[in-house]
């Protein structure tokens, strides 16, 4: 084996080698190697890295299942309270798949200022509020505390502080409609203490987060009455199984929503990246397997002579085969080496700097994300290595039709 890689190896770094025919069509092949592990790293790093970037936005504001009344209402405003005396409530103990359930309400209203007004919507939420789902996107001040007495602390979207030329620190009125015959308007006034930016249009442009209690004295609810109950699961590939499962566990009259089905266009959207993921593969190993095939049967047809003499020293067919598939996987390491190395090169430029920027209104991200797992990468390559050998081993076929006697005496 060792005189084998020896001779392998001597094909591509004699003297002769560079001044041969195949040199150009092996440099080729490599550079198609490299271009394509390149390629697939960062399709597959920045494909799941954007699916699982959306899901955690949308999940950030939503939950992963929703607990709401069964009713009709579809808007994001709540109008039939739930009680919080539930028996998964505030520990959703029953099952196993859920990580934390939260309590919150929704009310529609508009902030008035002197110079502009907006319409939101009002999120209330309480002391059992997972505010870690936030923190990521804050980016100025500081979180509001409701853990103790009704306050008027609030965090509002970028969007809607620079639409309404407001700041950290600035208070600002606004106007809830009242339930039941009354038409003049509940005013409440709110202290901004952050202000996040999350880059999904939907949510920025619509919500801001204050405490619960504010919407339950404006609709005259009792202390333990909500508008829904947001669950979080531990793994979000099982969301289908646990939101069924939490269905089975809630009562009769509470009905329970995934963000899958509750987002199903931006879902539907998410898989596509999938089956985009797949195409990219499938034609950079086929460009990849099909650039090193030529440069094999080119290097076998150059080393024609060479291959009737090592018949002729009693080489069977397979030995001689394996000089040129050692040559081969010379060639396909010395690809995957420079395609590793600058793809995962790019991926950490990206993740560190985000230097890609995109549209947060078509990609819900200002920046290209990056999932970067060592898992994966060395898949890509195991599949490369395996395809191309698999491959090659056709080509490398010829050479046993190749006669000592007819080898040596060619020219």
């Amino acid at each position: 084996m060792n005189l084998e890689y020896f001779i392998a190896k001597r094909l591509v770094t004699a003297k002769d080698y560079k001044s041969s025919i195949s040199a150009p069509i092996i440099k080729i092949a490599i550079a198609a190697i490299a271009i394509g592990m390149i390629m697939m790293i960062i399709s597959v790093a920045t494909g799941i890295g954007l699916q699982q970037k959306i899901r955690e936005k949308i999940a950030a504001f939503n939950g992963h299942i929703i607990i709401s009344n069964f009713d009709s209402n579809q808007s994001e405003v709540t109008l039939t309270p739930v009680s919080k005396n539930q028996t998964f409530y505030p520990k959703f103990t029953a099952v196993p798949g859920v990580d934390h359930i939260q309590a919150i309400a929704s009310k529609a209203g508009i902030i008035r200022t002197e110079t502009a007004f907006e319409g939101i919507v009002f999120k209330g939420v309480g002391s059992d509020y997972r505010w870690d789902n936030i923190q990521e996107y804050l980016i100025a001040g500081t979180l509001p505390n409701y853990q103790n007495n009704l306050n008027e602390e609030v965090v509002i979207s970028q969007f809607l502080a620079n639409r309404l030329k407001l700041k950290v620190g600035d208070a600002f009125n606004t106007f809830f409609m009242k339930e039941g015959e009354s038409k003049l308007p509940n005013i409440r006034r709110f202290k901004i203490t952050g202000i996040f930016n999350s880059g999904f249009q939907e949510f920025d442009a619509t919500y801001i987060v204050g405490d619960i209690r504010h919407i339950q004295r404006i609709n005259k609810w009792k202390a333990d009455q909500v508008g829904a109950f947001e669950v979080f699961v531990k793994d979000f590939d099982q969301i289908k199984e646990v939101g069924e499962e939490v269905y089975e566990h809630t009562g009769s009259t509470l009905d329970t929503k995934t963000i899958i089905e509750k987002y199903s266009y931006i879902f539907e959207w998410l898989q596509l990246f999938d089956f985009n993921i797949v195409v990219i593969l499938v034609v950079m190993i086929i460009v990849a397997t099909i650039n090193m095939v030529v440069a094999l049967l080119v290097l076998i047809l150059e080393r024609t002579q060479m291959i009737g003499i090592l018949k002729a020293l009693g080489a069977n067919n397979w030995t001689v085969r394996k000089i040129f598939l050692y040559n081969a996987s010379y060639l396909i390491f010395r690809g995957l080496f420079w395609g590793n190395l600058i793809g995962i090169t790019i991926l950490l430029i990206q993740q560190y700097f985000g230097v890609i920027k995109l549209n947060p209104e078509s990609y819900y991200v200002d920046q290209a994300p990056v999932y970067l797992n060592f898992g994966y990468i060395l898949l890509l390559n195991l599949l490369t290595i395996v395809v191309c050998f698999l491959v090659l081993l056709i080509p490398s076929y010829i050479i046993t039709k190749i006669s000592p006697v007819k080898a040596i005496r060619y020219d």
